[in-house]
């Protein structure tokens, strides 16, 4: 059991930990190199060039795409009132990987405009058209509630699964391996454009729920309570949903579908330093990077000299929390009985 600790101390003990894995994970598998190449990137030493041309935008890849992650499922969870809520259950990963499945197939040449992966911007299309027939599905009935409209999702999720098996058994032998490990998700082929991308990728949904944090504290007490307090409820679903589906199409159309964080990271900073998301949001951020910062380090470290997938380890540290968190949810049933 988490410990209950004062928010300011919670942030603190977030931050450190962040700081410490951004600082060590770069080292580890390489050993310390020496200060000179650390203080020198450019000197053309090959330990300063592994450091700062390898290890250091993977490591900074990992902590953005962490972050996007985790602020995108925090928002999912406050705006449906569901602690299993993710951008899985809204079938946004599912969507994304289907658009940069559907460009493995299709074989465009690897980049478009500006030095843009054709992937990415598939990937992203994906993540949009699944949020857009969510939407559709949720307006063909007035009045959906939130539980109808995280069915719509994965009714959607579905959908694009199987889209993604079809065309990966019409793949070669290449391509179908490519995408298998793709859909894996990981941080093996990150650089600085990849970590600049993530960063940006943030901004959607950081920026909203930073905007209407009183917003989501009011939504969280009902949407009646909320509505009667001001607040325009379907705008702020609508706001929210959208701006944490960019975020993830951004960060899945670069590292690929990386589960779990979005679930774990946030359920762990509300146990830190509470539901308030004034402080929740900055936690969740935090606490996203610095788990998949961590993850990938083991995924990196795990089998030397062969690389195991970030989204491999996140499945094994996430599914059991998973598991737990559902048990430890009480059904209406138990509640209804004496």
């Amino acid at each position: 059991m988490i410990p209950k600790l004062k928010p300011i101390a919670a942030m603190s003990l977030i931050a450190g930990a962040a700081l410490i894995i951004l600082a060590l994970a770069p080292l580890l598998g390489q050993g310390i190199p020496p200060l000179d190449a650390l203080l020198h990137p450019f000197s053309g030493d090959s330990e300063a060039s592994i450091f700062w041309q390898i290890r250091m935008p993977r490591v900074l890849s990992g902590f953005f795409a962490g972050a996007a992650l985790a602020i995108s499922g925090m928002a999912f969870q406050s705006v449906f009132r569901n602690p299993l809520t993710t951008e899985s259950t809204l079938g946004v990963s599912s969507g994304a990987a289907f658009g940069a499945a559907l460009q493995t197939r299709i074989g465009l040449a690897p980049a478009i405009i500006g030095g843009v992966s054709s992937d990415c911007v598939f990937a992203f299309a994906g993540a949009l058209l699944s949020v857009g027939l969510v939407f559709g599905l949720s307006r063909l009935r007035k009045g959906l509630s939130s539980t109808g409209m995280l069915l719509a999702g994965v009714a959607v999720g579905a959908f694009f699964s199987s889209l993604i098996l079809a065309v990966q058994s019409s793949s070669d032998f290449f391509d179908s391996y490519r995408l298998l490990r793709w859909l894996m998700g990981g941080m093996a082929s990150a650089d600085y454009w990849t970590a600049a991308a993530l960063l940006i990728s943030i901004i959607p949904c950081a920026a909203v729920t930073a905007f209407n944090w009183r917003g989501l504290d009011l939504l969280a007490t009902g949407e009646d309570i909320a509505a009667s307090r001001g607040v325009g409820v379907g705008k702020l679903r609508a706001l929210l949903i959208i701006g944490a589906s960019l975020t993830v199409g951004g960060a899945v159309s670069l590292c690929g579908p990386i589960g779990f964080i979005g679930l774990v990271a946030p359920h762990i900073c509300r146990m830190l330093v509470g539901h308030g998301h004034r402080l929740l949001i900055p936690a969740t951020l935090l606490m996203g990077g610095t788990m998949l910062v961590a993850c990938d380090a083991v995924a990196r470290l795990w089998t030397v000299p062969a690389e195991l997938p970030s989204g491999a380890v996140t499945a094994l540290v996430g599914a059991p929390f998973f598991i737990w968190l559902l048990l430890k949810m009480e059904s209406p049933s138990d509640e209804d009985e004496p």
